[in-house]
């Protein structure tokens, strides 16, 4: 049970403070009281000083990844605000509350990263009797792409079917559209919220298998003090925006301002927002 975000910016490097300003970046950070299970980032920018060959190096990459994940909550991580400013043409960021009693270890920690690919995951994927998938034996996991994840959560399971698809050659929003109609012929009342980042796009699904907010969330929230917060815990919401350095899009759970008159839009369950992060065109689809 986690918080998600994600912008992808017109092949210029922005930063999340820039996107979104200071005040919201410190409303999302300020989730992580609750979501206190770790946190982690996922940044797509052109290297500032790429590598060279000279030294046996293989020709640099046109566009460089940095990945950062902690087990530390993001409010008490000093690196947060460092990665907020960071310049990058796309990213993912990651509030986790873990669930289903899987492991609080760096391996489960997101966004997962494989094959150029970064992902990160909102839900709980388990049957009506509380058992998660990753105690499911039964269940067609496809190992080489699932230990290519390097995860060993249900969110990494997820991570490993849109490989799977990938390979089959499909593109990467219908990749993901396949993943999830597969997962709920067996867990058709799971979340599927995600986005996924490659070096040429982001996308962002709402799936949620249950759009009301679950009693046991609630009681989670209720808890510090912000149950409010709680009532819309499964919507997703996306805007455009137009920075002084770049134009794109922006995608995040809900729990911190995102008002109508500031462009903000559902994005309704069984909907993806396919963004390039190379010219900030975005399109709505179905799954």
């Amino acid at each position: 049970m986690c918080r998600l975000l994600g912008f992808a910016a017109a092949g210029a490097n922005t930063s999340l403070k820039a996107v979104l300003g200071a005040s919201a970046v410190d409303e999302f950070r300020g989730l992580s009281e609750i979501h206190n299970d770790g946190w982690g980032v996922g940044l797509l920018s052109k290297p500032v000083e790429p590598p060279y060959t000279r030294d046996g190096g293989a020709p640099a990459p046109e566009t460089g990844v940095q990945l950062y994940k902690s087990t530390v909550a993001a409010r008490h991580d000093s690196v947060f605000d460092d990665f907020a400013e960071a310049p990058a043409r796309s990213g993912l960021w990651h509030l986790r509350l873990a669930s289903s009693n899987l492991p609080l270890i760096m391996e489960n920690q997101q966004p997962f990263f494989a094959n150029g690919l970064t992902f990160i995951h909102n839900g709980d994927i388990s049957d009506d009797n509380g058992v998660n998938i990753v105690n499911n034996r039964r269940y067609p996991v496809n190992q080489g792409a699932f230990l290519a994840t390097g995860g060993q959560s249900d969110s990494a399971i997820f991570f490993s079917v849109i490989l799977e698809f990938i390979g089959f050659g499909f593109a990467l929003d219908e990749a993901v559209a396949q993943a999830v109609r597969q997962l709920r012929q067996a867990y058709p009342r799971s979340s599927y919220n995600c986005m996924i980042q490659s070096e040429d796009q982001l996308i962002a699904l709402c799936a949620a298998g249950r759009e009301v907010t679950s009693p046991r969330i609630v009681e989670i929230y209720d808890r510090y003090g912000r149950g409010e917060q709680a009532h819309d815990y499964r919507v997703m919401r996306y805007r455009a925006f137009d920075t002084a350095d770049a134009s794109g899009v922006v995608v995040a759970s809900s729990g911190f301002d995102q008002r109508d008159e500031d462009g903000w839009k559902v994005l309704h369950n069984d909907e993806m927002v396919v963004v390039s992060n190379r010219t900030g065109r975005f399109r709505v689809r179905s799954i």
